[in-house]
């Protein structure tokens, strides 16, 4: 191809070039999971006296280190600002000879698929789920992946000690022959949050079969109701319990936070789980995956700039969130059902069952420009849940958001009544 035809020259972020464009102005995306312009444009500033503070102690006290090959968990510093942060934020301590600096929650999900389960065993995954870690998943392709049913309060424990008993096994090549992933936390996509007797179930069926839990934690300082008494499932992983053995991984990211840009995640871990990825070929090879970008951030923590910026896409997502939620409490049509999140980034909307979200989409695009991802996105055989849609509160503003609300209500209103049930 030549260079005058290469459009890909012309990119400038994921969502460019395809139908995700965020940007696009004269579409309402409320399909994108990602912080808007207008939180992420302190950033250049920050980040500018983040990187400054961080390269003149590098000059001064660390001999440039930071552009050499890293320490396989990131460097300690970097670690404890994030334990220091997070456990005050949690309520719940965590260490940070516990931590490993990853770019990311995608990548550190990778990592646990890499490196921890037999690649003949299997992958237990709520019956809705984040659709790119689904994606991910695919791809190790000798993996089996088993959908379990998911209730109002979190999985169904009686349906997956079924579907685990059936299936265990004992493997002879890596530590675990299964995971369970979820997002327990202001879930991905329902914005449910998992109840504590149904975390102490999953702790207590993970130790009985031996699997592993890996949990996508990336939205859940972001409650905007009162705070869980335990807000995270690793904490009902309690060592001082007589038969703790370390079951659960919490995999979190500052993408939703800081910013996706930023490639800086972490993943709290196990002591039996840590020295096997510490000595994995990922990590030996180039060792932290992203020494540098970890530098700065935390720089950022130490002059108190990442508090600040968190801060703000917090107050940001809390208001976005109850003002939409709100309208779409006074409005959606007779026969749909919303559950409200008390935190996180996403409603998850029920219509009637009649009928397909993926029409009611083309319908929406067509009507009102508006554009929103269809429940069977989020199922492992993708024609589940076509009854259900969700929407993300993270990228516009409030206006623009309620608007979008009433409009998606008055578009469906109309879509119910010119496609009745029993209808031709």
């Amino acid at each position: 191809m030549t260079e005058k035809n290469n459009t890909e020259r012309y990119l400038k972020h994921l969502f460019d070039g395809g139908p995700w464009n965020v940007y696009e102005p004269n579409i309402l995306n409320l399909g994108v999971g990602a912080p808007g312009t207008d939180l992420l444009e302190s950033n250049c500033d920050n980040f500018r006296k983040a990187t400054d503070h961080c390269l003149e102690r590098e000059k001064r006290e660390n001999q440039s280190l930071i552009f050499q090959y890293g320490p396989t968990s990131g460097a300690y510093e970097v670690r404890f600002e994030i334990a220091t942060y997070f456990s005050e934020m949690y309520e719940n301590p965590v260490n940070s000879e516990d931590l490993i600096i990853t770019t990311g929650a995608t990548q550190g999900l990778h990592l646990i698929l890499s490196t921890l389960i037999d690649f003949q065993g299997f992958i237990f995954v709520d019956e809705f789920t984040y659709m790119i870690a689904l994606d991910s998943m695919k791809h190790f392709t000798s993996l089996n992946i088993i959908p379990v049913k998911l209730n109002d309060d979190g999985v169904d424990l009686k349906d997956l000690e079924e579907k685990v008993s059936k299936r265990r096994f004992k493997s002879e090549k890596k530590e675990f022959w299964g995971i369970y992933y979820t997002i327990p936390t202001y879930h991905n996509p329902t914005g449910i949050i998992f109840s504590p007797e149904i975390c102490r179930g999953i702790v207590k069926l993970a130790r009985k079969y031996d699997f592993l839990v890996v949990c996508d934690d990336v939205y859940t300082i972001l409650h905007y109701d009162e705070k869980p008494t335990l807000s995270r499932l690793l904490a009902y992983d309690d060592r001082s319990d007589p038969d703790f053995v370390g079951s659960v991984i919490s995999n979190g990211s500052f993408s939703k936070i800081l910013g996706p840009g930023v490639r800086v995640g972490w993943l709290e871990i196990p002591p039996r789980v840590k020295p096997i990825l510490d000595r994995s070929g990922f990590a030996n090879s180039g060792g932290c995956f992203n020494n540098y970008t970890a530098g700065i951030v935390r720089s950022l923590f130490e002059l108190k700039l990442a508090q600040e910026q968190i801060d703000r896409f917090y107050e940001a997502y809390k208001e976005r969130m109850l003002a939409t939620t709100e309208i779409l409490r006074e409005e959606l049509p007779q026969g749909c059902k919303l559950v409200s999140p008390t935190g996180g980034y996403f409603i998850w909307v029920r219509i009637p069952d009649h009928l397909d979200a993926r029409k009611f989409l083309e319908y929406s695009m067509q009507e009102e420009k508006i554009f929103f991802i269809a429940g069977p996105r989020f199922s492992l055989d993708g024609e589940s849940g076509k009854q259900f849609f969700r929407l993300s509160i993270a990228f516009y503003p409030k206006g623009k958001l309620v608007d979008g609300a009433r409009r998606l209500c008055r578009a469906l209103r109309n879509y119910i009544e010119k496609n009745p049930a029993g209808g031709s």
